[in-house]
């Protein structure tokens, strides 16, 4: 039976999820973070699953949860849209401002110099508003051709993109992805282009999920490979069941714990920022069921790093 009136619901559900994110606040706990972290790692986490709440909720909500930023899309599809960003972005970062929060790095789906991808623009006004990073978007191999010497397709458009993000003052991160034609997905294929520059130019957003996927027990070893890029550490947990590869909620999967030991015994002090990959992400009825997983999820993940 169709639902006889959709605006009121979906106004009922995001007054819910901002209800729930505020219940904390009402009871007069201090829930709100400094504009800096207070310990050696800041904790953000990816808010694709919120982009349904306006940026004043979503704030709230993640600042409910104890997190010192957000990783925030700013992409096609995302909760800022490309040419939209001189408008909306600004927006985003005075809400985040007003609930303690950073935006700790932006999501974007730029990977070379060009009016299309709003490079320039995208850039110009997150540098403006004082954003250190951004995940860039990816290379994908064309496997009919030869792997290695694609990587000198990439190099120049990396090139030119780091000539602008040095001179604006905004950090490129390249995140390594598993899957079949992902270039960094192996991570050898990453560390030889990196060569070319260094880690105060671009950096490493090391998913230890997709670094887990692709390369099993080798974790360890591409770690150490990429560790002088690395500037972000992505969280999020894979499992396998029945030869199917699926997202569940953190330490509960096959991620090697030695990793958080590692982490916490290495010099890394940059930014982790929690992924929750496991549940839907359009449906806002599915709001307090993603901010529960959240919460568990970065219990456990601080309690990894503690």
């Amino acid at each position: 039976m169709s639902d006889p009136n959709p605006t009121s619901r979906r106004r009922f559900l995001k007054g819910a999820a901002a209800s729930l994110a505020l219940a904390p606040l009402a009871s007069g706990q201090n829930v709100l973070a400094d504009s800096a972290p207070k310990g050696r790692f800041e904790f953000c986490t990816f808010t694709k699953p919120l982009q349904h709440l306006s940026y004043p909720e979503m704030a709230r909500t993640i600042a409910a949860l104890g997190f010192d930023g957000i990783e925030g899309p700013v992409r096609p599809k995302g909760h800022v849209l490309p040419e939209r960003v001189e408008e909306d972005l600004p927006k985003m970062v005075d809400a985040l401002k007003e609930a303690g929060l950073n935006l700790t790095l932006m999501t974007s789906a730029i990977n070379e110099v060009s009016e299309e991808q709003f490079t320039e623009k995208v850039l110009k006004t997150a540098a403006s508003l004082g954003v250190k990073r951004f995940r860039m978007g990816y290379f994908k191999y064309d496997l009919s051709k030869p792997i290695r010497a694609q990587l000198d397709e990439f190099r120049p458009k990396l090139k030119d993109l780091v000539a602008m993000t040095s001179e604006l003052g905004i950090k490129p991160l390249y995140q390594n992805h598993s899957g079949k034609d992902y270039f960094g997905g192996p991570i050898w294929d990453l560390a030889e282009v990196l060569e070319d520059f260094s880690p105060e130019q671009i950096g490493v957003a090391f998913d230890i999920g997709h670094a887990t996927v692709e390369g099993a027990k080798a974790w360890p070893l591409n770690f150490a490979a990429i560790r002088p890029f690395i500037d972000t550490v992505y969280i999020k947990e894979p499992s396998w069941k029945d030869n199917q590869l699926g997202w569940g909620p953190v330490g509960e999967g096959v991620v090697d714990k030695g990793f958080f030991k590692l982490l916490k015994e290495s010099d890394f002090k940059g930014p982790v920022s929690l992924h929750v990959e496991y549940l839907a992400h359009d449906d806002p009825a599915a709001t307090p069921a993603l901010l529960k997983a959240l919460e568990k999820d970065f219990a456990t993940l601080k309690s990894l790093l503690a």
